[in-house]
Order: structure tokens, then C-alpha cells, then sequence
């Protein structure tokens, strides 16, 4: 009885969190991705008060579903193409934004893994400091940075004009969306990486190199197959998150670097249009969980042949 109630304790309180703030809301956005909207925006009303008697009536006729269901907003989706097209360009930028990352975040977490301890506690704390700021200011200042009037821009532009090329515009552009998403994601690409790069043994290398294999064999064959379940996670780390971002495009990007979540943000907000919204939230949740079970998977399917 005390194992089941110290069970109970300590699964009880994550439980009821994902319960209260992640199946509830699904379900009701599941629900709502069936309905119609409303003449004013949000959801067709079910009850509506009386003004007259105060009392509450039915609008719709509960026994014919068509009153209040529909398949219309899934239809809606699938039928215009711009929408598809909207996913595919942030898969894109979520797939760039990664691809960046991993190369950037290889090096230095090898760097960081391979340093005396001090200096390895530092490193770590300075890949976290952003994370102390808070996230807008952090957008704001690449706002400034590739503003027309920051020393960069100026700079750049003086730099391609002596090759004879034309100023160009670094805000509000897909150039300045992949800067915002890297920086932004980075340390997540950092972190998973470190740490099982941390885990390898040299010895490996050791034996690899007295059997004859230069640096790139040695790196090729013994510590990036190690390395997967860390570029893995990382994957999944930057990834995810990049595919709903809405912020960064909104502040640095321009009207062509609209991303899904631009969109889900702007059906709920500006057009109120909340069913449609909710069907572009459930495809890209089933996006991001397909995407998850596919780095679950590759990260298994690394561990097994080791």
C-alpha cells in the first residue's frame, strides 16, 4: 500500500499537469477543428441566452451532426495548395536552421568535451548565458544588428560594392530568419551533443589510429557513428521548435518569410476564423510528433549498433 500510494506521489503531479495543460486543451482544439466559426469570429454558439426571458437555448439540433460538425476546414487545407505550401517552406527553414546547427554546434561541443574541466564549466555557461536574457530583447538586438543603419550592414555593403555588386537588405529577409532561428537554437544543438561526446572513449581513437587511420577515418569511423544518439537529440531539439516559430519571422523576416505558426497565429488573432485555426494546429502537431518518433527511432537504431 505505501509503494502504491509513494507510486501515486510521484506520478500523480506530472499526470495531472499534462492532463490540465496538454490533453484537455488538444481535445478541445480536436473538437473545434470540426466546428463551424462564428458569424463574429471563435466558434458558432451552442446556447445562446435569451435576452427576453434569460434563459438558455439551444441553437443547433443535436441529433443531426451536420448543424455543428463539419469536415469543411480539413477540406479547406487540403484543397488550397498555398497551405501545403506554407508547411513545405517551414519545413525548410526548420531543416536549414537544424542543418546550420549541427555544424556549428559539432565543432564546439567537441571543443567543450575535449577541455580541462575549468575551462569546460566555462564554455558550458557561456553556450547557457542566452538562455538568462529574455527572448524578444534577444530578437530585438539582431533587429539592430541587421538594421540598414548598424555597422554590419554598412560594412557588408561597402565591402560587395568594391567587387561591383548591388547594397543588399539583411532585415526582413530569409537570410535574417535562418540567423534568428540559429541563434536562437543553438545552445539546444550544444547541450545533447556535449554531453555524449563527453562519454566517448579515447582509447577508441587510440586503437584507430595505431591501426593506420588518418584524422578524417578516424573521425568518420569511430566518433561520428558514437556521436548519433547526440545529433539525434539535437535534431529534434532545434527542429521542432523551429518548424512553429512565429516570432522570429515576424520581427526579422519580411511578407515572404511567413512560417506555419505566422499563420495559426494570425487565423486565431486577426481573422478569428478559430476552427481553421485549430486544423492548422492539429497538422502541425502531427508533424511534430511524426517528426519526434522518426528522431526517437533513428536515435534507437543508433544505440542498437553500437
Amino acid at each position: 500500500m505505501n509503494n502504491r500510494l509513494a507510486k501515486w506521489l510521484i506520478s500523480g503531479p506530472p499526470l495531472l499537469y499534462l492532463l490540465l495543460f496538454f490533453a484537455i486543451p488538444s481535445a478541445i482544439m480536436a473538437f473545434a477543428a470540426f466546428r463551424f466559426p462564428g458569424d463574429y469570429g471563435g466558434l458558432l454558439p451552442l446556447v445562446e441566452v435569451n435576452p427576453e426571458t434569460g434563459a438558455r437555448e439551444v441553437l443547433i439540433n443535436f441529433g443531426n451532426y451536420a448543424d455543428f460538425l463539419t469536415w469543411e476546414n480539413f477540406q479547406r487545407f487540403f484543397e488550397e495548395p498555398i497551405y501545403i505550401e506554407l508547411f513545405l517552406k517551414s519545413f525548410w527553414y526548420a531543416g536549414i536552421t537544424t542543418g546550420v546547427c549541427i555544424v556549428l554546434a559539432y565543432p564546439l561541443a567537441w571543443l567543450i568535451a575535449r577541455s580541462s574541466k575549468k575551462t569546460r564549466d566555462l564554455l558550458v555557461l557561456m553556450v547557457i548565458l542566452p538562455f538568462w536574457s529574455n527572448f524578444l530583447i534577444r530578437v530585438y538586438a539582431w533587429m539592430i544588428i541587421l538594421g540598414p543603419q548598424s555597422y554590419f550592414s554598412q560594412v557588408l555593403n561597402r565591402v560587395l560594392a568594391v567587387f561591383g555588386i548591388e547594397p543588399v537588405s539583411l532585415l526582413f529577409s530569409q537570410f535574417a530568419v535562418i540567423i534568428g532561428l540559429v541563434y536562437v537554437h543553438l545552445p539546444f544543438m550544444v547541450l545533447p551533443l556535449y554531453a555524449n561526446l563527453e562519454k566517448h572513449d579515447m582509447a577508441l581513437l587510440d586503437a584507430a589510429q595505431d591501426l593506420g587511420a588518418n584524422a578524417w577515418q578516424r573521425f568518420w569511423k569511430v566518433t561520428w557513428p558514437l556521436s548519433l544518439p547526440g545529433v539525434w537529440a539535437g535534431t529534434a531539439l532545434v527542429f521542432i521548435p523551429a518548424l512553429g516559430m512565429f516570432a522570429i519571422p515576424d520581427l526579422l523576416g519580411g511578407t515572404n518569410s511567413m512560417m506555419i505558426g505566422n499563420l495559426i497565429k494570425q487565423q486565431f488573432l486577426d481573422s478569428r476564423d478559430w476552427p481553421f485555426g485549430s486544423v492548422l494546429s492539429i497538422m502541425l502537431t502531427l508533424s511534430v510528433l511524426l517528426m519526434a518518433a522518426i528522431a526517437a527511432w533513428a536515435g534507437s537504431r543508433g544505440k542498437a549498433k553500437k
